[in-house]
Formats: structure tokens, sequence, C-alpha cells
């Protein structure tokens, strides 16, 4: 109650903030007719000054409304695209180093441009994260010929470059490029042997495009470089003939949310039969029974085409955010192997750790860091927690229009579908355009088999249709197009209702400059204008989610699909109680409830107890999430510590830095660590263990002593001090000393 007279008396957080942002706006809009006075050769002067301005004192904040003003001016004659209001104060707020939640369809990548180009002009750098390949370069393609036009450069870092290319890349102005990519060259950097080879240079200011899905989803999985170990593979070929003679329940249990199987007394005995064991929990067994726990979770919780794919031979991760591939990304602690023998595909040697790190402590080392999403609020007190940035939810530039209509329930997936088949088939028959959200590839094919069944044409945009991704979400507002789409996160393509006339006009003639071009893009513009004219009566973009995800932001992105700047939509949530969510969290109580009222399998449920229950399963699965990540960071933390010391200890050698000064503080460390242990300066002598003083000093420097009666400790600590001193002095005679090139000066630094 407090709260709610606070709020009408001093307004909301986000209210007093826009309220500081809008006389910045209005500076912003006082340039415009300034700026459009420019010629185009007095605007593309604007840079130089700009950077001129920055190095003799001048800060971004000082130039921002005059930067933000030339950006947009430059936007209107090479993109022909102006920035809104709106998009003025998301991109206040990304410079600021903060986070924008703004709306699918209110531009976020033209957001960008602002602060990118602002920040650039400082010559240390721009990240543009994005989630894919195909984002990155689309993204560095579109708006680099903004960026090109005002005189900076762009570089893309995709999949597939070598050092060199990548080196060029990351020495642009502005470098657009994935997470994962950004991550993994951090760590490849930290294991090189020449500073001349580091592809990276220091970190400044990163955007994060869909920065709930990076920042937080993929959170919970560090990155990991990692190098073959010489075990062999034959045991998880072994284990795999072996599981299907386990019963679920019998002989092993199965912890669906914690993803956990343990064997019972009777699988125990069952296995050890099987695999001619007399103890399977005997130490020199304990390997076998880590396979058989992999394999049991291999065959009983990873499934094919849903969380994973078979492509060329391969066994390939599918992310679970975004439903893409992951080529190259393996499972862990020997899972990934045991879906490859489970899918009898050629099992891989098993990988050791090498270097990682996770995504919470890489983007912490930027200088300054921004995210945009269309879904940040509901998790506005994990990102200032581990990432202390601030989330600011941007006004859209018109009113929303779409309706959410209530959640349907069917007892089971089938008459689920059934009922998803009939609705389709209804409204696609009156025009209204249509995407349809499931969980999976394995779910999205379910449902086109039901649509086939119906008679309704359909797209199906899945890992598997990756490569024509951009032109199935492009065309999926035209009239009566059907498109079922496996996790839309992240897709980066707005829906156009009518359809997008330039995706269709580039399918025809793929060179923007030839001169047929305008000719057939006015051609398709006419036919998408008419198009959106009969959409927009039909209702808009219709979305369906046939399934709840554990995360409730990814149901929001869907939803986000529809009702882009201020046109009509609608979506609905068609769910079942043998959806994965409803089945793990209380499915089974609702499903008895169900049976004892004896409802009909086609008879949908709009009980409220069943809408709390799936709410409430998403904000238990939230939580346990949360809790990973966290403990994922705290255990990070501690190897944060060591592979910052570790790494720039590193630098320091290849910096032509004097590494003996370094080897004999290292020196003199162990020395006094066998002298504290083994010679207390105040222990009594009878305390003292000289014999276990020389093995230690045999194991560490290949010497041993010959110590005195009566010596006191002293004594000893000189005398050992000196004899290690010596023979490192005579390493050094016997091997010569080895120099390694400095990358900065030209100087040689002793290692």
């Amino acid at each position: 109650m407090v709260n709610e007279v606070l709020r009408k008396i001093f307004g909301t957080k986000h209210d007093r903030e826009m309220k500081r942002i809008r006389p910045v706006v209005d500076k912003i809009n006082s340039l415009e007719p300034q700026m459009q006075g420019l010629s185009d050769e007095q605007l593309k002067a604007k840079t130089p000054e700009f950077q001129n301005r920055l190095k003799n004192g001048e800060t971004v904040a000082d130039i921002l409304p005059e930067a933000f003003a030339v950006c947009r001016e430059a936007s209107k004659r090479v993109l022909g695209m102006r920035h809104y209001d709106v998009q003025l104060i998301g991109g206040i707020v990304l410079n600021r180093g903060a986070i924008s939640e703004m709306r699918t369809g209110e531009g976020k990548t033209l957001v960008a441009t602002l602060p990118v180009y602002l920040n650039a002009l400082t010559g240390k750098g721009v990240h543009v994260v994005t989630v894919n390949d195909y984002l990155a370069r689309r993204d560095a393609e579109w708006m680099g010929r903004l960026y090109g036009w005002l005189g900076l450069t762009t570089g893309i870092i995709v999949h597939g470059l070598n050092d060199p290319q990548r080196k060029e890349m990351y020495r642009c102005d502005i470098t657009y490029c994935t997470n994962n990519e950004l991550g993994f060259d951090y760590l490849r950097d930290n294991m090189k042997f020449d500073l001349e080879d580091y592809v990276q240079r220091e970190l400044h200011y990163a955007i994060v495009d869909e920065c709930d899905s990076i920042l937080i989803d993929e959170a919970r999985t560090p990155l990991i470089i990692s190098g073959p170990a010489e075990a062999s593979t034959d045991k998880y070929v072994a284990v795999n003939k072996i599981v299907p003679h386990l019963k679920r329940d019998v002989h092993f249990s199965m912890e669906e949310k914690s993803k956990t199987a343990s064997l019972t007394e009777e699988g125990n005995a069952k296995v050890e039969e099987l695999l001619g064991l007399e103890n399977l929990y005997d130490p020199r067994n304990i390997d076998l029974l880590h396979h058989v726990y992999q394999a049991l979770k291999a065959h009983h919780l990873y499934r094919l085409d849903v969380e994973y794919m078979i492509k060329d031979g391969e066994v390939v991760i599918v992310d679970e955010f975004t439903g893409r591939l992951m080529p190259g990304r393996r499972w862990s602690d020997g899972l990934h192997q045991a879906i490859e023998a489970k899918e009898g595909v050629e099992v891989k040697n098993e990988n050791q750790t090498l270097a990682t790190i996770t995504f919470q402590n890489y983007f912490r080392m930027y200088d300054k860091v921004a995210g945009m999403t269309g879904t940040a609020d509901t998790e506005a007190v994990e990102f200032k927690k581990i990432y202390n940035l601030e989330v600011s939810v941007i006004p859209t530039n018109k009113p929303i229009q779409r309706k959410d209509q209530e959640d349907v329930v069917y007892k089971t997936e089938k008459a689920k579908f059934r009922a998803i088949a009939a609705d389709v088939k209804e409204r696609s028959a009156k025009g209204q355009p249509i995407l349809v959200g499931t969980v999976s590839i394995e779910k999205s094919e379910a449902l086109s088999n039901a649509l086939k069944k119906e008679g309704v044409r359909h797209d199906v945009l899945n890992a598997k249709a990756h490569e024509r991704e951009a032109e199935i979400v492009a065309q999926a507002g035209r009239k009566g197009a059907v498109t079922i789409a496996t996790n839309m996160a992240g897709r980066g393509t707005d829906i156009v209702l009518g359809g997008n006339s330039e995706v269709m006009a580039k399918k025809v003639v793929d060179d923007e400059n030839a001169p047929e071009y305008a000719e057939v893009l006015a051609k398709f513009k006419s036919q998408c204008d008419g198009e959106r004219k009969d959409v927009v009566a039909a209702g808009g973009l219709y979305i369906i989610g046939t399934e709840r995800h554990e995360s409730r932001r990814i149901d929001n992105q869907l939803r986000g699909r529809s009702g882009r700047q201020g046109d009509p939509g609608e979506s609905r949530f068609y769910l079942s109680l043998e959806d994965g969510l409803m089945r793990i969290f209380n499915g089974e109580r609702i499903q008895k409830i169900m049976s004892m009222l004896n409802i009909p399998e086609d008879e949908p449920i709009t009980a409220k107890m069943v809408t709390n229950a799936i709410e409430g399963a998403q904000r238990k699965v939230e939580g346990h999430h949360f809790d990973v990540r966290k403990h994922l960071l705290d255990y990070d933390d501690v190897m944060n510590k060591q592979r910052t010391v570790i790494y720039r200890m590193r630098r320091e050698v290849l910096d032509g830095n004097d590494v003996e000064r370094t080897i004999l503080d290292f020196l003199g460390d162990v020395t006094s660590s066998l002298l504290d242990t083994h010679v207390p300066e105040l222990g009594k002598k009878e305390q003292w263990n000289l014999e276990g003083l020389n093995t230690a000093l045999s194991q560490q420097f290949g010497i041993r002593l010959d110590f005195k009666d009566g010596s006191n400790s002293e004594v000893i600590t000189n005398e050992v001090s000196k004899t290690v001193k010596d023979a490192y002095e005579r390493q050094k005679e016997s091997h010569g000393t080895v120099f390694y090139p400095s990358t900065k000066n030209g100087s040689f630094a002793v290692d």
C-alpha cells in the first residue's frame, strides 16, 4: 500500500529514468535541422572532428548529442531509416552500460548503431555480440554500410576464420561476433607462445544482443577448450550393450529435474552379472560405474531430434534455448561418447580440459558492457547481482494491440495437436498468418504431420532448416502463411505483416544495384501492401505456443513476435498434461483429478489450478537454473583468480619482462615453504624432520644436504637457500639460457 502511494507521487524507477533522459533526446532532436543542412562530405567530416575532440580531453558523454544526431542523419541517407525518439532513448541507455529492454520489432539492430558509433570514435574497439553467425554476418553487412560511410571500419568474427583473419577483424573499429567465438578466442590467445599471435586486444565496450539468452541462459555452461585424452573408447561400447537390459524403477531410478541416474541394489547385481564383475564399487571399477551412469542418462534423458541430431555421422548438440545446432560443441564427462555409442556412430576419444571460462567472468572483463533484449526485467536482480547491469524498460513507439488469450490444457498430447491443427486450418483459411512455436525438433515434426493430415500447407523452421531461417521468418506474416518454429529466441528477423518485399526481391535479383532490382522490388512491395490490408483485417499474426518452456522469458519472446509497431495480433498457448514440464511437476496429480471427473480427452481444461501449477513449475525450474548459474560462478570465481594470475604472468613472460626475477621469487617461495614444514623456526629440534626435508629437496631440486648435528634453524635455512641457488646457476650453465623474442620492443626475455 505504501509502495503504491509512493509510486503515484514519485513515479516508478523507469518513469524517473525516462524523465532524466528526455532532455538529452530533446537536445539530439534540436540538432536535426543543423545536420540536415550539411552536405554528405560535411557530415562525414564529423567523424574525424569527434575523434580529435576525444583526443583533446572531451568525453564520450560530452559529444553524445552531436554524435547521435550525426548517426541518425547518416542512417537516413545510407539506410533509409530514421531513429525514433524511443530508439534514441534505447541508445542512451546502452551507452551508459545498462540493458535496454525493447519489444520485438522496435528495431534493436538500428538502436545499437548510436552507441556503437559513439564509442568506436575512441579507437579502442567495440564488440557487438549476437547469438549466431548468421546474425553477426547479416548485421555487420547491413549496419557496416552506415559505419563505412561515416569513415569507420567494420569486422566480423564467425566460425572458420584463421588467426590472421581474426586479428584483422578485431583491429577494426567495430566488430560483430558471437559470444562463443569471443570466449574461445580469449582462451586460445592465452595458450599461445608469442604476443604477435594474440588476436584480441583489450576488451573495451560490448553490446550484447539477446543478452538474456547469452548472459543468463547460456551462462549455465562454461566455455571449455579441451584436448584428447588417451583413454580407450571400448568401455563406452561395452556398457552401451548392457543398458537395454536394465529396467527403469527396477534396476535404476531417474531424476528428470536434476538429470541424474542411480542404480538400485538389484541393478548393481545385474550390471555386475552382465559385465562379469565381482564388485562394481571396487575402486578399480570406478570408471565403469561412471560409464554406466552416463549411458543410462544417454538412453533415458537425451533424445534424438530434441537434445541432439545426427548430422554427417556425428552427434551434434541442439541449443535448448534457440533450437540451433552447435557444431564443435561436446558434452563433457563422457556423456557425448555415451550418446555416440547409443546412436552407433564413431565414438571419439574423451577430452581433457585445457582452458575454461564462464560467460559471467568473460563479460565482466570489459570496461563497459550493455545489453539489448525484449525480455530482461524479470531477471533484473540477477543482471544487477552478477554483472552490475541495470535494466531499463524502453517505451514502445506505438501502443501494443496484441491480445494474449488464456491457456487451454488438454489431457493428452494427441488431443492437443488435433485441437491446434483444427484451429490453424480454420484461421489460415481466413487469410490470417500463424506462427506455431514448439520446444523441440521432434515436436515440430509431429505437429507438421498433424497439419499434413488436415491438408494445411506450412513451413517448418528448426535446426534441420537452419539455412532457410531468414527467408522463412521474413515471410511468416504473409496472407494465410503457417510457420512451425522451434524456439524463436533471438531469430533477429522481423515478421512483417503482408510479407517482406526486400527478401522476395532479392530472391529474384540478388544484386541491389542491378537496374532491374528497383522494378522487381516495386512489384513485390505493391503485392505485400495489398496482402497487409487483408492480414490486418483477419486479426494480424496469430501466435500458438504448443508447450510451456522451462523459462517464461522464452514464452514471452514467442508471444512478442506478434504485435510489432502497433500491429494487431493474438497469442494462445495449447498445453497437455503429457508435456515435459507438466509431467515433471504435478502432472500425475492433475491427471488423476481429470480421470476422477471423467473429463473427455478432447475437452480443454481452463481450471485456474492447472494454470497455477504450470506457472509454479516454471518458477521452480527458473529458481533451479539460477542456483546452477550461481554455483557455477562461485566455483569459477575461485578459478578466475588463478586464471587471472597465470594469464598475467604468461603475458609478462611473452612481453619480455624480467623472467629471471620471477623464477628466483618462485624458488624462494618453494624453499621457504619446505623449511617451514620440516624445520619450523619456532619449533623444538625434536619436531624437526631433516630426512623429510632432504626427500622434498631431492624431489623438487635434485639435491641432498648433509646436516651437521647442532645446526640451528638459521644455519639450515642459509645452507638450503645457497644450495638451491647454486643448483639453479648450474642448471643455467648446463642447459644455456632459452630466449623468446619479445613482441613489444625487440628485446629478449629469459625463460
